[in-house]
């Protein structure tokens, strides 16, 4: 299925706002910057269904969109230094909340592939090694790169996390690189998904 009908259901600042629903969850996670936004949109095919923006820090919420068979979360880009001890604090919690409180099949951390990875990236690939939340590693901005720079780019950033070649879709917002192979992950995680539901449900009868 390479087609959505995407839109946006709400968004949450704390965990008071999360957003109950019966449909497989996506996550989308990165630092600040990283083109979380511009991924949603090239994964929905619409140009404003995420806000985008220059400046990093900007999305604090946790923003719900519709895809259909599942819902898409856009967590808040972590790793921004320029705000408030307080404010990063706020952001841990509502991330840490949101992972306990939410039945997550799929998420695509992100990370740019002109830059080595940050120890928040790492931190959060820990995190979900450690909770046993299925993810896909997917770097980010691979039009800004020389196309000879990028395999190894790519290899270098699966060396830091101790990953293969295989466990990563380089994609490009700008070029639709790697779309496909996103939109494959995410069936293969629903169906995993919906066999699980399945045999939960005739476990019951």
């Amino acid at each position: 299925m390479n087609e959505y009908d995407a839109k946006f259901i709400k968004s949450a600042s704390d965990e008071s706002g999360f957003f109950v629903t019966d449909k497989p969850i996506i996550c989308v996670c990165g630092k600040s910057n990283v083109g979380k936004s511009s991924f949603i949109n090239c994964l929905a095919e619409r140009k404003k269904l995420a806000k985008t923006s220059n400046t990093p820090g900007r999305t604090r919420l946790v923003n719900y969109f519709d895809f259909g068979r599942f819902v898409l979360v856009d967590l808040p880009g972590y790793g921004y230094a320029e705000v408030s001890k307080t404010e990063r604090e706020r952001w841990d919690k509502t991330l840490s909340r949101f992972f306990e409180k939410t039945h997550i099949c799929r998420v695509f951390a992100l990370v740019d592939i002109r830059h080595t990875p940050t120890s928040h990236d790492k931190t959060m690939i820990d995190y979900l090694y450690y909770n046993a939340i299925p993810f896909t590693l997917v770097a980010t901005k691979a039009d800004k790169l020389p196309k000879t720079k990028i395999k190894p780019q790519a290899n270098a950033i699966c060396s830091f996390f101790g990953l293969t070649a295989n466990d990563i879709i380089v994609t490009s917002s700008e070029t639709r690189l790697g779309r496909d192979k996103v939109v494959s992950e995410i069936d293969k995680a629903l169906e995993v998904t919906l066999s699980d539901i399945g045999e939960e449900s005739e476990q019951e009868v």
